[in-house]
């Protein structure tokens, strides 16, 4: 019953006849941003804030053993803003409470995450579909950008200043057109990743100091880093590809000024859910945060899928192809955004205790 009770995709609390919680699995500790230790025996309303008078109707339920359904009620803890959900209430069946109480099950059912994943789950297949015909065409169509690109540089040395502008448009365009498609092969990779102990400040460091010599040369990078975290188990280069790419958006919507702060901390609790049921702990993170505008509102809750982008040129794949190596190495990256603030967590996982033992920063 231990592992069905785990293995339970859906936030799930079972509750006491007194009201406090009596277990609570590992999609409830990720949803409520709460540890089992500080959910169990405690009063399960000092935990689950809902927006709705719904203790007389649950006191009711539980005292007649029967269900209780509650819709479109917004559900936070106090360590995460509210979600609307659907929650649900059932008895168990010969629980075998000593006071002859019965044991009820709350059940969340977060609505605007279930309609996010259906509609991530259609921007992904649509995708996919798009990057493969591109990976196809990516090759052929490189090469004639590149004969346009050097014919266009031949003949801007025999016009004038001015034609010579319209020549210079032809080759950034073109060469914008190679980056794109560069980014979807990129995309479309399915090498695993070369996973391997990492010390994170030093893949963080190397990142920074491109980026302040860089694109973020007028930005001013703050460290808040944890010394004492353990090493994390990842693919180096990956790793840099993504705090770099998280720190050049940060620099484009900071003016001369701005700062980004990059700060490492270790959070034990934290676990995330996995496609086929199990949990994982990724105790490792890392946040980047700069004082920028923060993220459109119409697409802040889809940056990470493909092809959306707030930027005027933006491919909309930069922070698709994040999200996938930080998946790709059992990660998870989140982020939180206002205007003033916008916060970009990656959650990693340590080393596996049974690893052999040698520190990879990148350096090959």
């Amino acid at each position: 019953m231990n592992a069905l009770w785990n293995s339970l995709p859906v936030p799930a609390l079972l509750l006491n006849a007194d009201d406090t919680i009596a277990d609570s699995n590992p999609a409830a500790e990720s949803f409520l941003n709460l540890s089992a230790k500080s959910l169990t025996g405690a009063p399960v309303w000092d935990k689950v804030m809902i927006d709705a008078p719904i203790e007389g109707a649950y006191a009711r339920a539980s005292a007649n053993r029967t269900s209780l359904f509650v819709n479109d009620v917004d559900v936070g803890s106090g360590e995460r803003p509210p979600l609307q959900c659907n929650i649900q209430f059932a008895p168990l069946q010969d629980d075998g409470q000593p006071d002859g109480g019965t044991q009820m099950l709350m059940i969340f059912e977060p609505r605007e995450m279930a309609s996010r994943m259906t509609k991530s789950a259609q921007s992904v297949r649509a995708a996919r579909s798009a990057i493969g015909m591109a990976e196809m065409l990516a090759h052929e169509i490189k090469n004639p950008l590149a004969g346009i690109t050097g014919a266009a540089q031949l003949l801007s040395m025999t016009l004038s200043n001015g034609d010579r502008e319209l020549t210079d448009l032809i080759v950034e365009e073109s060469r914008r057109i190679v980056k794109l498609l560069e980014q979807v092969e990129q995309f479309g990779n399915v090498q695993p990743p070369n996973r391997a102990p990492v010390n994170i400040h030093d893949v963080l460091d190397r990142a920074r100091q491109s980026a302040s010599v860089g694109f973020g040369a007028h930005m001013m990078m703050i460290e808040d880093y944890d010394p004492s975290l353990p090493h994390t188990f990842a693919d180096a280069d990956q790793l840099l590809q993504v705090f770099l790419n998280l720190l050049k958006n940060a620099s484009e919507v900071g003016g001369p000024g701005g700062s980004i702060r990059l700060r490492t901390f270790y959070e034990p609790s934290l676990r995330v859910q996995r496609k086929d049921g199990s949990g994982a702990r990724l105790p490792l993170q890392v946040e980047i945060i700069d004082d920028g505008p923060g993220l459109p509102p119409d697409i802040a809750a889809d940056v990470f899928e493909p092809f959306i982008s707030g930027k005027e040129n933006g491919t909309g794949l930069g922070l698709a192809l994040v999200s996938k190596l930080i998946a790709d190495v059992g990660g998870w990256i989140s982020v939180d955004s206002v205007p003033g603030k916008t916060v970009f967590r990656v959650s990693l996982p340590t080393v596996p205790k049974d690893t052999p033992f040698t520190a990879n920063t990148g350096d090959t």
